[in-house]
């Protein structure tokens, strides 16, 4: 009895989160993506099973129908570009709507980029629509965005984990142990819808989403 509940004792951090992947190409088949100011398909064959948002004007978004999440992580594996102002891409979270949302994006272009200023401008969190990215490096330069280090390949698929917890929200990088971004959260919402995110005039692939809320 004593070793049965030493075993229950390590079981239960295991037990607290429930683990969801998502098969991305088999949503868009599905028909289980809401997709907002953007066209979604399925990424060329020689990639990995991906999905693809194309570039338009505005930033845009493909919610995955029926999914709500409050804490825990969400990871996901991304793939921009090394064009300048063209490659923005992340994970939008407790959205309300297509205006309404929290978000973490990348800005690929400027992961090895010689321009130091620049280089700290890679990772982004956003809480729309009070906190746009320019209002918060406007009035608090440096503080929502950061460099990522070790920087990825700005061409190559790369990997992200980003935890929600109440108030907080860390980003970590291709397993980084120590996150590339740490901030509070900016607003009370505490649940909403997890989507696929693009900025203005970008695209992006997306693949092997994973969801695990904490319970």
């Amino acid at each position: 009895m004593k070793h049965f509940s030493i075993a229950i004792l390590f079981l239960l951090p295991l037990l607290g989160a429930a683990q969801t992947k998502k098969d991305l190409p088999q949503l868009l088949k599905q028909g289980n993506l809401e997709v907002y100011h953007r066209r979604i398909s399925e990424a060329p064959a020689n990639e990995k099973p991906a999905v693809y948002l194309d570039g338009d004007e505005g930033e845009g978004i493909a919610w995955i129908k029926g999914q709500k999440f409050s804490e825990g992580t969400i990871e996901v594996d991304l793939k921009g570009k090394d064009v300048f102002q063209k490659s923005f891409l992340g994970i939008a979270f407790h959205g309300q709507n297509d205006s309404t949302y929290d978000a973490i994006y990348f800005r690929p272009f400027n992961f090895r980029t010689t321009d130091s200023v620049r280089r700290i401008h890679a990772v982004q969190y956003i809480a729309h629509p009070t906190y746009p990215w320019k209002k918060l490096r406007d009035e608090q330069n440096g503080k929502y965005e950061k460099a990522v280090e070790p920087a990825p390949d700005p061409n190559q698929w790369f990997h992200a984990r980003i935890l929600i917890e109440a108030n907080n929200v860390s980003v970590y990088v291709n397993n980084k142990k120590e996150p590339v971004l740490s901030v509070q959260k900016l607003n009370n919402r505490s649940s909403g819808k997890i989507g696929l995110w693009v900025g203005d005039g970008a695209d992006g692939s997306f693949a092997n989403l994973i969801i695990k809320e904490k319970k």
